[in-house]
C-alpha cells in the first residue's frame, strides 16, 4: 500500500519559495474545485488533463498558506479548537488536486506525467517541511499539548493532540534555525531522488521487454499465459508475437512453467536486474545518495540512525525489536530453503539433463515437487481462480464478516476505462463509502498492487465518507476470455482488500486518525488476516468456480491446497526477509559510504542467504525503501504485522471458525473501525486480551517453535 500524507503549508515559505500565480488561470482549474455528484462528491477524473496538475498544486498550496497563517497569527491563546482541529479543516483543496496527481504519477505516467513529477515533487517536499518547521504554528500546537491532561478533552481528541505533536517534534519543530534549513534542504533533494529512483525503475520494467515469436519458445506455458502474453505483445504493436513484461505478474508464471531453461534465465535476469544495468537509468548512484542524506537528517533531528527515527513512534519502537524477531524467523526459515533445494535438486537429477538448482530453477522445480509431493498442480487450481469470481467473494465475505453490501455504479468519471466502481452500503442499507478497482497492468503504470484512499472517512465538519482504491497488475486477457490468476496473486487480491477495508470501516471524528492512518509496523494487519478467508469452504464453493465447467473446486482439491499450505515457505519467507533484513541494516549503517551493490552481496554471505533464490526487492529495485520514506528501515513491518494476523486469526478458529460473528464483531470495535484514535498495542489487547504471539506465525510456516 502506498499512502502519502501532507499536512497543511505554512506561511514562512521563504520569498525565493513562493509559487508564482495566475489568479484568473488559476480559478478556473477544475482539478482545484469541490467534487460535485452523488455520494457526497466524486472526483472529477473526466476533467483531469496532465497541463493542469502543476497549476492546480501552486493554488491549492497557496490556499493552504492562507488556511495556516490564520491559525499560526491568531492572537486568541491556543486552544484544542482554535488550533489542533482547526488543522483538520485545513488543506482540503490540496487533498483533492493530490487524489488527481498521485493517480496518475502511479497509473498512467506518461512522458509529460513524469516531468510534472519532477518539477512538483521538492514543492511539496518544501511545502510539508514549511508547515512542520513553523516555529509559530508549533508554539500553539505545543502549549495545547502542555496543558491537554487538564482540558476535559476525549480520549480521541488527546489522540489527536498527540500524533500532531509528535509528527512535529519528529520532523524537528524544535531544531534551530540553521538546523531547520538544511533538513529542508535534504528532504527537497530526497524528493528529488525518490522521483528519479521511481522513474527509472519504470523505465526498466517499460523498456524491457521479452518476444517470443515461436511455438518451440512457449514449451510448457498454459493456455492462460500463452494467452495473456499474446495480448500484451498485441497491445504493443508485435500482432502474432507473445511479450513476457518485466513485471512480477507476467515474470513470475514464466518462471514457474516455462521449460525453456534458457529462456528462464534471461527472463530472470532482465527481471532481477531492473536499476542494475550501469546504464543512465542505474539506482545505485541514487541508492548512495539517499542513505547519505537520510543518515544526515536522523543526526540533526537528534537520533542515531535513519532506523532509529524511523521506528522511534511505531510498535516495534526501535529496531533492535525489530531485528530480534527478524532473527528469531530467518534461521529456520533458511533451513527450510536448503530442505525445498534438496527435493528439486533429487528431482532435477532424475531427468539426467545435468541441471544444478539456479535461482531461475527454483519456481519451476518447486512447482514440479508440489505435483510429485501433494498431487497439486497450481495451474488446476488457477482454472477456478477467475479473477471477477473472486472479487465477488471478497465481497461476500466483506459481507459476512462487517455487514456490507457493495452494488456496481455506472457512470461516473474514471481515470482510466478498465476501473469500475461499487458503492458500499451498512448492514442497514446506509451509505458506507465507495471502491474503485483499477486491476490491469499497461504502460505508465507502477508494479505491484496497493489501497489508496482518495476521500478518508471524518465525522468533523459534517459526515464525509471514504472513497478508496485497490490497484493491481493483472495481465489482461483476450477480449471475452476470463482472467485467470495464481493462488498467491489471489491471496494478494485479498490482502489488498483488506486494507481497503480497513478504510471503509473507519468510524472516527477526526480525518488525521481515519482508516489506514496508522504505524508502519500495523497498518499491514489488517491486510494480511483478511488473506485468511480466501481459503474457507465458504468462498470456494461459492466463488472457486472453474472458467470451463463452471462447478466449485472440489473438496479434495481444497483439501490438497491446505496439505500443502506449508509448501515452499522457505523461499516465501526467505525471499521476504533477505529484503527485510538488507533494509533494515542499510539504515543502522549511519553515514557510512555505501556501495548497494558490494553491501547487498557482502551482507546477504553474512547472513547465509542461500544461493538459489534472490530478495524479493533487490536493492536497486527496492521500491518501497528508495522511491519513498514510507517503507524506509520499516519492510520489517509485514512480518511484524503478520505475527499479528496470524494470531488474529487463530481467535477465529479457536471460536466458532472464520466466520464466528462474535470474534468479528471484536475485530470491527477493537480494529477495523477505531484508525489511530488508540495506540495500536493496545487496540489488539482489545481484541485479543493479550499481546499477540510469535509462536502462531512459527505455526502456519511450519517452522519449529521452539
Amino acid at each position: 500500500m502506498k499512502r502519502r500524507t501532507f499536512l497543511a503549508a505554512s506561511g514562512a515559505l521563504a520569498a525565493a519559495q513562493a509559487l508564482p500565480l495566475n489568479a484568473l488561470a488559476a480559478a478556473a482549474n477544475p482539478l482545484t474545485q469541490p467534487w460535485t455528484g452523488p455520494y457526497g462528491g466524486v472526483p472529477a477524473f473526466d476533467k483531469v488533463r496532465v497541463q493542469d496538475f502543476r497549476g492546480a498544486i501552486e493554488q491549492a498550496l497557496a490556499a493552504e498558506r492562507a488556511e495556516i497563517d490564520a491559525i499560526a497569527g491568531n492572537r486568541a491563546p491556543p486552544t484544542f479548537a482554535n488550533t489542533i482541529e482547526a488543522l483538520e479543516l485545513t488543506g482540503q483543496m490540496t487533498a483533492r488536486v493530490l487524489t488527481y496527481y498521485f493517480i496518475w504519477t502511479n497509473t498512467l505516467a506518461s512522458s509529460d506525467v513524469q516531468k510534472v513529477e519532477e518539477a512538483v515533487e521538492p514543492l511539496l517536499a518544501a511545502h510539508q517541511d514549511a508547515i512542520l518547521q513553523n516555529a509559530a504554528l508549533f508554539r500553539r500546537i505545543d502549549a495545547v499539548y502542555t496543558k491537554g491532561a487538564q482540558a476535559g478533552l476525549t480520549p480521541e481528541q488527546h489522540r489527536l493532540m498527540w500524533v500532531h505533536h509528535t509528527r512535529f517534534v519528529r520532523a524537528g519543530a524544535r531544531l534551530t534555525g540553521p538546523q531547520k534549513t538544511r533538513v529542508a534542504a535534504i528532504n527537497q533533494e530526497l524528493a528529488g531522488l525518490y522521483t528519479r529512483f521511481s522513474q527509472n525503475l519504470l523505465a526498466d520494467e517499460t523498456d524491457y521487454v521479452l518476444y517470443l515469436k515461436s511455438e518451440a519458445e512457449l514449451t510448457g506455458l498454459p493456455d492462460d499465459v500463452r494467452a495473456a502474453a499474446a495480448g500484451a505483445a498485441e497491445a504493443r504493436g508485435r500482432k502474432g508475437e507473445w511479450a513476457i513484461l518485466n513485471t512480477r505478474s507476467s515474470m513470475d508464471p514464466f518462471l514457474t512453467y516455462s521449460a525453456r531453461r534458457d529462456l528462464r534465465e534471461k527472463v530472470w535476469r532482465t527481471y532481477y536486474s531492473r536499476g542494475d544495468n550501469g546504464d543512465a537509468k542505474d539506482n545505485n548512484g541514487l541508492i548512495r545518495q539517499i542513505l547519505k542524506l537520510r543518515a544526515e537528517r536522523a543526526k540533526l533531528l537528534g537520533y542515531a540512525t535513519h532506523a532509529h527515527w524511523r521506528l522511534s513512534d511505531t510498535m516495534a519502537g526501535t529496531p533492535e525489536k525489530a531485528m530480534e524477531l527478524m532473527m528469531r524467523v530467518w534461521p529456520a526459515a533458511t533451513a527450510r530453503v536448503r530442505e525445498e533445494v534438496a527435493e528439486m535438486q533429487a528431482l532435477a537429477d532424475t531427468e539426467k539433463l545435468g541441471v544444478k538448482i539456479e535461482p531461475w530453477d527454483y519456481r519451476y522445480y518447486a512447482e514440479k515437487v508440489r505435483t510429485a509431493k501433494y498431487d497439486l498442480d497450481m495451474n488446476e487450481v488457477k482454472g477456478y481462480l477467475q479473477l471477477d469470481n473472486l472479487r465477488e467473494g471478497m465481497f461476500w465475505a466483506a459481507g459476512q464478516l462487517f455487514g456490507f453490501g457493495f452494488e456496481e455504479v455506472k457512470g461516473l468519471p474514471v481515470a482510466h476505462p478498465d476501473i469500475r466502481i461499487w458503492e458500499v452500503k451498512g448492514r442497514e442499507g446506509q451509505h458506507v463509502g465507495l471502491w474503485y478497482f483499477d486491476p490491469y497492468a499497461r504502460p505508465g503504470k507502477r508494479s505491484g498492487a496497493w489501497m489508496n484512499a482518495y476521500r478518508d472517512q471524518r465525522n468533523f465538519g459534517g459526515r464525509v465518507t471514504t472513497i478508496v482504491s485497490n490497484n493491481s497488475n493483472f495481465v489482461k486477457g483476450a477480449p471475452g476470455e476470463p482472467v485467470l490468476i495464481s493462488w498467491d496473486d489471489a491471496e494478494t487480491l485479498f490482502h489488498e482488500f483488506g486494507h481497503a477495508l480497513h478504510g471503509l470501516n473507519s468510524a472516527v471524528t477526526y480525518p488525521t486518525l481515519s482508516g489506514t492512518a496508522v504505524s508502519r509496523d500495523y497498518v499491514e494487519f489488517p491486510s494480511q488476516v483478511n488473506e485468511h478467508w480466501l481459503p474457507t469452504p465458504e468462498v470456494l464453493n461459492r466463488f472457486a468456480l472453474h472458467h470451463k465447467t463452471g462447478k466449485p473446486m472440489p473438496a479434495a482439491l481444497a483439501a490438497r491446497i491446505e496439505k500443502a499450505s506449508t509448501f515452499r515457505q522457505g523461499f516465501d519467507v526467505t525471499e521476504y526477509l533477505s529484503s527485510a533484513l538488507i533494509d533494515m541494516k542499510l539504515h543502522l549503517a549511519g553515514g557510512a559510504d555505501i556501495d548497494p551493490r558490494a553491501f547487498e552481496k557482502d551482507e546477504l554471505a553474512r547472513l547465509g542467504m542461500p544461493r538459489e533464490l534472490p530478495m524479493r526487492h533487490r536493492t536497486p529495485q527496492f521500491q518501497h525503501v528508495f522511491a519513498g520514506d514510507g517503507y524506509s528501515a520499516g519492510y520489517y513491518s509485514y512480518l511484524w504485522s503478520e505475527v499479528i494476523a496470524l494470531d488474529a486469526f487463530e481467535a477465529f478458529t479457536e471460536a466458532g471458525g472464520p466466520y464466528d460473528k462474535a470474534v468479528a464483531k471484536r475485530l470491527h470495535d477493537s480494529v477495523m473501525s477505531v484508525g489511530n484514535t488508540l495506540d495500536p498495542a493496545q487496540q489488539y489487547r482489545n481484541f485479543r486480551g493479550r499481546d499477540p504471539d510469535v509462536k502462531a506465525y512459527l505455526r502456519d510456516k511450519g517452522f519449529p517453535t521452539t
